[in-house]
């Protein structure tokens, strides 16, 4: 089958984790062999990197530190993880990918944009998603349901930021799908689950079958030009 790279957006709380893994059971049910990841982390160094930046210890460092530890974390899990799946043909879903970067280290920053766009495609290696789906859900609702998730655990080193800053970045991802409409869906994540997946569902079926049309138009055109 066709390898397909599928990365999953949004703010706190828009409902990633749950989402991915329904897309997860309703390919896997189709055949599919699906890889389900996350970011930072999916690989053991990337994880190692994870809890470092996540437990806060980074920010006396700088924002350029920062940066550069999200950067060596993504390339590990790249050439760990997701590279490998895609080369044996399956299907990868991984929760945040380079567009949380751009959002979270690069909002508000006074970080140079030439940097983001060296660490990116350092990180990535060239490799970028086939579709990203953007799950749009509203700074409070998100908040909400993180509180919700923690169940009295303490927020992480992005949970804890205020509402107003949450906001900013839910509508920094808007704007990155005004700009990459080819690949990146925005989906409404204030529904119920199952409506919400069922229209997740349908957008990636309709993406995959046209992959595998290209896919077979390019085997056809390749076989012309050698016969």
């Amino acid at each position: 089958m066709t390898s397909f790279f599928i990365t999953f957006e949004g703010g706190e709380g828009s409902g990633k984790t749950t989402q991915i893994a329904r897309l997860a059971r309703h390919l896997e049910a189709q055949g599919r062999i699906v890889v389900t990841t996350r970011e930072p982390g999916g690989s053991p160094g990337a994880d190692a990197i994870r809890h470092i930046i996540l437990s806060g210890a980074a920010e006396e460092l700088g924002p350029e530190v920062e940066a550069i530890l999200f950067a060596a974390a993504r390339a590990d899990h790249v050439a760990a993880v997701v590279r490998p799946a895609l080369e044996r043909g399956e299907v990868v879903l991984c929760d945040r990918f380079h567009d949380s970067t751009r959002v979270y280290q690069f909002l508000d920053s006074s970080l140079d944009r030439h940097l983001m766009k060296r660490l990116e495609q350092a990180a990535t290696a060239g490799l970028y998603p086939d579709l990203t789906i953007i799950l749009d859900v509203p700074a409070g609702i998100g908040a909400e349901r993180a509180r919700e998730r923690r169940k009295g655990d303490t927020a992480d080193r992005f949970e804890k930021e205020d509402e107003a800053l949450h906001e900013r970045r839910r509508e920094a991802f808007l704007d990155i799908a005004a700009e990459e409409p080819d690949r990146c869906v925005v989906v409404d994540g204030t529904r119920p689950e199952g409506v919400v997946a069922t229209e997740i569902a349908a957008i990636v079926d309709d993406r995959l079958e046209a992959a595998r049309f290209d896919a077979i138009c390019q085997s056809l055109n390749a076989g012309q030009g050698t016969s």
